[in-house]
C-alpha cells in the first residue's frame, strides 16, 4: 500500500514537473516570438540603406492611399516592406498626405518619409503647373501643352498619333492601353486616355513622352480603382447581356462627360444611353458631341446637315458606342457609367437654362423641346 501511495505521489510530481516544463517552453516561445517581432518591426523601420544618399523621384497623386504610396516606395527600392510602412502610418495615426513630386532616398527612415508626406515638403521644386479640364479632346490638350511648354501643337499631335509612340506607351501600360486603340476606325489612339487634372512639372521643358506618361499614370490611378470597385459594367444590347471592355468604358464615360451640364445628371444621362442600347431593335444614342467630334469642329449649335456626316463616330446613323472616346472624362462621369441611375428614360435634352430634361416617350420629349428650346428662340 505504501509503495502504491509513493507511486501516486511520484506520478503527481512528474506531472507537475512536466506541466511546468511545457508552460516554460510556451512562455519562452512567446517571448522569442515577441522579441523576434519587436526586432523585425524595428529593423523594418530602419533605412533600407543608410549609406545610399541617392534620391529617386516619387510622384504622389491626389487621393492616393497609404497602401498605394507604400507600394510605390517599395517598387522604387526606397523602403523594404510596403505593408510594414502602412502599419507604421496606421499605428502612429499618420494621414493627410500632400500630393506632389518628391525625392526620397533609401537612407530615409519611415518617420522622415511620413513627415515629408504630411508637410508636403516637396524636394523637387515645381517649375510650372498645367491644367487639363474634363471633356477636352486630344486636339485641345495639344493646345494646352503648346501654351505651357516649348512643344508645338503639331509636334505633340504627331507624337501621340505615331503608332510606334503608342506601342511604346502600351508596353509601359499594358493593362490600360489595349489593341482596341489600333482599330482602323479610331481617330486618335490615345483620345480619352489622358486624364484631366492639374499637373505639376519639375522640369521647365518636359518632353512629350514625360507629359503623356504622367497623364496615363493618372488615368490608371483614378480609373482602375473605380473599375475594380464596381467590377466593370454589364449592359444589354438588344436584350442580350454584354460586358464592356475598359476601352468601351472610357468611350461611354466620355459621352457622359460631354453631355453633362451638372454632376447630378450624369447618372441619369448614363441610364438613357443604357436604356437605348437595351431596346430591341437598338436605338441609336443620338448624342450631338459625337457628331461634332466626327466633324472635327467645336460648335455651339448642331444643325440638321451636321447629323448626316458619314463617320463611325456619328451616333445618329450608327447604333451602339462609337469606336473610341471622344474626350477626356473625370471621375464623376466614370462613376456615373459604372453606377448609373435606374430609370426608364429614353430621351433627354439640354435647355438654355443649363438644365437637362428627361422623358420616357418621344411625345414627352417633343413637348419639353417646345417648352424649353423652341419657345426660347
Amino acid at each position: 500500500m505504501a509503495n502504491r501511495n509513493k507511486e501516486i505521489r511520484d506520478s503527481k510530481s512528474f506531472s507537475k514537473l512536466l506541466s511546468s516544463i511545457i508552460i516554460g517552453v510556451i512562455l519562452i516561445g512567446v517571448c522569442l516570438i515577441g522579441l523576434g517581432s519587436y526586432f523585425y518591426i524595428n529593423a523594418s523601420q530602419k533605412p533600407l540603406n543608410p549609406n545610399d544618399k541617392s534620391t529617386t523621384k516619387i510622384e504622389v497623386l491626389p487621393g492616393e492611399s497609404a497602401t498605394m504610396i507604400g507600394e510605390k516606395l517599395e517598387k522604387e527600392k526606397i523602403i523594404k516592406n510596403s505593408t510594414m510602412f502602412k502599419y507604421y502610418l496606421k499605428f502612429n495615426n499618420i494621414s493627410n498626405f500632400q500630393a506632389g513630386s518628391y525625392e526620397f532616398s533609401p537612407s530615409m527612415t519611415y518617420k522622415q518619409i511620413a513627415k515629408s508626406l504630411q508637410k508636403g515638403e516637396v524636394y523637387i521644386p515645381v517649375a510650372f503647373k498645367m491644367s487639363i479640364p474634363e471633356g477636352k479632346t486630344i486636339d485641345q490638350i495639344a493646345d494646352v501643352v503648346a501654351q505651357n511648354t516649348k512643344i508645338t501643337k503639331e509636334e505633340f499631335l504627331k507624337a501621340v498619333n505615331d503608332p510606334e509612340f503608342v506601342k511604346k506607351m502600351q508596353k509601359k501600360h499594358p493593362k490600360l492601353i489595349t489593341k482596341d486603340v489600333f482599330n482602323k476606325n479610331i481617330k486618335y489612339p490615345l483620345e480619352g486616355y489622358l486624364f484631366p487634372a492639374t499637373y505639376d512639372f519639375t522640369e521647365k521643358n518636359p518632353t512629350t513622352e514625360e507629359i503623356v506618361e504622367k497623364m496615363l499614370k493618372a488615368t490608371e490611378e483614378n480609373a482602375f480603382p473605380l473599375w475594380d470597385k464596381y467590377g466593370g459594367i454589364v449592359i444589354k444590347e438588344q436584350g442580350k447581356e454584354k460586358r464592356l471592355t475598359f476601352h468601351e468604358f472610357l468611350t461611354f464615360s466620355s459621352l457622359v462627360e460631354r453631355e453633362a451640364s451638372g454632376l447630378t445628371d450624369r447618372a441619369k444621362i448614363a441610364s438613357v444611353f443604357i436604356n437605348r442600347m437595351a431596346e430591341n431593335p437598338e436605338m441609336p444614342l443620338q448624342t450631338d458631341p459625337t457628331v461634332l467630334y466626327a466633324l472635327g469642329r467645336h460648335k455651339s449649335v448642331t444643325y440638321e446637315d451636321d447629323l448626316k456626316v458619314e463617320s463611325p463616330y456619328n451616333t445618329y446613323i450608327h447604333t451602339g458606342l462609337p469606336p473610341g472616346p471622344i474626350a477626356t472624362s473625370g471621375r464623376e462621369s466614370m462613376e456615373s457609367v459604372l453606377n448609373p441611375a435606374k430609370t426608364e428614360y429614353l430621351y433627354f435634352l439640354a435647355a438654355k437654362d443649363g438644365k437637362n430634361y428627361f422623358s420616357k416617350t418621344y411625345d414627352e420629349h417633343l413637348k419639353l423641346k417646345e417648352e424649353h428650346i423652341d419657345s426660347q428662340q
